[in-house]
């Protein structure tokens, strides 16, 4: 019986199913032909091909009268009519009633030295010219009665009624009041004289300003010594000093050779390391008769057309002269691409942008040239990498790598 049943135990082959190594089979195959497809598909997207080295521009913004500027230079924004402001007398400043970047009018009062005994001395020029006009008024009623006096006793002479004594004496006396009159008149001018000195000591310690102006800096504190040489200790010489800001002007140094590009009236564009979004239109104003020998250049001085309440003294500019005035739609900057970055692929205009260390083709619309450079009115920005010199290895998503500069 235990035979019997081992007997059963035994597993049969034949009824053995094989579909499960037929299936397992066909799993693998589709997984190798998948993977066969993936992966040509990234080597035909440039997975696995070297890296191609490229150089890379960036899209920039230019402004239209780059094409036709005939030279550049460097300069400072300088005011033509700039005052460091003091007294003609020596005094503690007491009041200051301006600071920087306050804006002021000719004549205004900027600030006050102090006047104490300046004042006083005019209240007794004032007191001086009062006694003196009194005097005069005695002088005259003096006159008046000597010559009453004087009158009466000519007549009385010419009757002889009265004896030559006498009208010597009324003729003396006469005279002496003509004279007090002309004494009393003098004074009275002397007077006037020394209350104007004392009006314009006073004046003196009144400071005001010369023209509209804006004040640039305060030099001098409520309390400080104001000197007009600044000569004593702690003493300052200035208390603001202030500019015309419709002055202002580029000062720019040309260098000798390139100086017969630059003509009176000449256009120009103005550019401040400031406010670098920003163009401004200019003349050349002078040419200053006179090189430095040392720099070997000659100063320009270029007007601004248009202020601007931006533009301040100091500031650095660079310069570009221009060959022809910049027209009214040439006020704007563009955006624009080296032009050898631009290459047409089956009849479309692109630019290869690059992102990390791939490219990526970028199909753009091209407007006008400016110079080496084209107008790019879609598909870049400003600030984008591009690929300079594309060759024909280069395609869609290639692997890059940029050459050093």
């Amino acid at each position: 019986m235990a035979d019997e049943d081992l007997a059963k135990l035994k597993i049969d082959k034949s009824r053995i199913d094989t579909r499960p190594v037929k299936h397992r089979k066909m799993l693998y195959i589709a997984v190798a032909i998948l993977f066969i497809a993936v992966m040509g598909s990234l080597y035909g997207k440039g997975f696995f091909t070297a890296a191609i080295q490229v150089e890379a521009v960036n899209v920039v913004k230019v402004y239209p009268s780059q094409t036709f500027t005939l030279l550049n230079a460097s300069g400072y924004v300088v005011p033509q009519r700039k005052a460091a402001v003091a007294s003609k007398v020596t005094g503690r400043l007491v009041s200051l009633y301006v600071e920087e970047g306050n804006r002021v009018k000719k004549g205004e009062i900027i600030a006050r030295l102090e006047s104490d005994d300046i004042a006083a001395s005019r209240k007794q020029a004032v007191a001086n010219l009062d006694i003196a006009r009194s005097n005069l008024e005695q002088a005259k009623a003096e006159l008046n009665d000597a010559t009453v006096s004087f009158n009466r006793e000519k007549s009385l002479l010419s009757q002889d009624f009265t004896t030559k004594a006498s009208y010597d004496a009324a003729e003396a006396r006469y005279k002496k009041a003509i004279a007090a009159v002309a004494g009393a008149e003098a004074a009275i001018k002397a007077n006037a004289a020394a209350l104007q000195g004392a009006d314009v000591a006073l004046e003196y310690t009144i400071i005001r300003a010369p023209f509209d102006a804006v004040v640039l800096t305060k030099n001098a504190d409520i309390g400080d010594i104001v000197t007009p040489l600044g000569a004593a200790a702690n003493a300052k010489a200035a208390v603001v000093t202030i500019a015309d800001m419709g002055s202002l002007q580029v000062e720019a140094d040309v260098s000798e050779s390139n100086l017969e590009q630059v003509k009176m009236g000449q256009p120009c564009e103005i550019q401040l390391d400031a406010l670098p979004d920003s163009r401004f239109r200019g003349v050349v104003h002078m040419v200053v008769p006179t090189a430095d020998r040392s720099k070997a250049t000659v100063m320009i001085k270029v007007r601004f057309i248009e202020q601007d309440i931006r533009i301040l003294p100091e500031m650095s500019a660079k310069v570009a002269f221009l060959s022809r005035p910049v027209g009214i739609d040439e006020q704007k900057p563009r955006t624009a691409l080296n032009a050898k970055a631009v290459v047409t692929r089956n009849g479309k205009t692109i630019v290869f942008l690059i992102q990390g260390n791939r490219v990526v083709q970028t199909p753009i619309t091209a407007g006008e040239t400016l110079g080496d450079t084209v107008e790019i009115l879609s598909g870049v920005k400003t600030g984008d990498k591009v690929v300079l010199n594309p060759s024909s290895r280069l395609k869609h998503n290639s692997s890059i790598k940029l050459a050093e500069q």
